[in-house]
């Protein structure tokens, strides 16, 4: 199976990441989160010769997919993921773009996505992993060709993604990146939608919440 490569880019005043993906084969892409500046994610797809094929959501908050009806729209794209029980966000999308002075459009994927789901792109693919506690439908793409994981809010460098909106749960988030990150891997590069990439072996040594040390404290 060929690699999975990807261009991290901050979208919007927030500047949340709003990384495309691409098969190093075929220039397949896919837009991951598209929160918003989509005339800035066209015109990188464009620079880099890539071929948009889909948008993939992580989870249903504004600042990550405000922006996926109208790119799905310019580019006649599915809109794929996250899982269903993110339906009330992703229908509520306009309300939370006006609460944080932000335009966002509602949107209904054509596909949502559960456990185990495999994601074809180009001659790559992507496994699902569901993952709620940031949200109740929020799941990770994971390409275990490139040792890639895109963790959408689950997970950041130094912390996690935050529990106090609507439907958030932390017990369920500490879970959801133990026993479904952890076990991919020490060596996987995880992208996530605020800030640097890391590694989940760094964030076992040094992250405030869910470093092997505090988690045996608790």
């Amino acid at each position: 199976m060929s690699k999975i490569k990807a261009l991290i880019n901050p979208v919007t005043p927030f500047a949340q990441n709003a990384p495309i993906i691409f098969c190093d084969e075929t220039k397949h892409c896919a837009f991951v989160d598209p929160g918003g500046d989509i005339d800035v994610l066209l015109n990188i797809a464009k620079e880099n010769n890539l071929v948009p094929k889909m948008i993939l959501l992580t989870h249903g908050h504004c600042d990550h997919a405000g922006g996926a009806s109208e790119l799905a729209r310019i580019l006649s794209l599915p809109i794929i993921g996250p899982h269903k029980k993110d339906d009330f966000l992703l229908s509520s999308l306009n309300e939370q773009g006006q609460m944080f002075g932000m335009v966002a459009e509602n949107c209904e994927p054509s596909k949502w996505l559960e456990e185990n789901d495999i994601v074809d792109l180009g001659n790559s693919t992507l496994r699902v992993l569901f993952c709620p506690g940031h949200t109740p439908g929020h799941i990770v793409f994971f390409n275990a060709e490139s040792k890639l994981a895109l963790v959408g809010d689950v997970i950041f460098k130094d912390s996690v993604g935050r529990t106090d909106l609507p439907k958030g749960n932390f017990q369920d988030l500490i879970n959801s990146i133990t026993t479904k990150l952890w076990p991919l891997g020490n060596d996987i590069t995880f992208i996530s939608g605020h800030g640097p990439i890391s590694t989940f072996g760094a964030e076992r040594i040094s992250n405030m919440f869910v470093s092997d040390s505090v988690l045996k404290k608790n």
